[in-house]
């Protein structure tokens, strides 16, 4: 049981890529909350229509397919963070 609190180093490596958490910041911070945790849930390997309904997940992924259009306008925000965070 330990071991799931205490993910080795090698885990922790492999939870996200920077640019999957830097997409999941970016919803976050342009307040797409439902969309931030689709894509937790599709980073970390699950089906998220496992968790959400069906009309749901199909309005988020039409909604944001052309969110990503707009993605560098959040990039910047998320630079500024990293730099207060650091």
């Amino acid at each position: 049981m330990n071991s799931l609190n205490n993910p080795s180093p090698n885990q922790r490596d492999k939870a996200m890529s920077e640019e999957q958490f830097n997409q999941v910041i970016e919803a976050i911070l342009a307040g797409k909350y439902s969309w931030a945790c689709v894509l937790i849930l599709r980073f970390a390997g699950y089906n998220p229509l496992h968790y959400i309904p069906y009309r749901t997940y199909n309005r988020l992924m039409k909604d944001n397919d052309r969110g990503e259009k707009n993605k560098s306008h959040y990039l910047g925000k998320c630079d500024n963070i990293r730099q207060k965070v650091s």
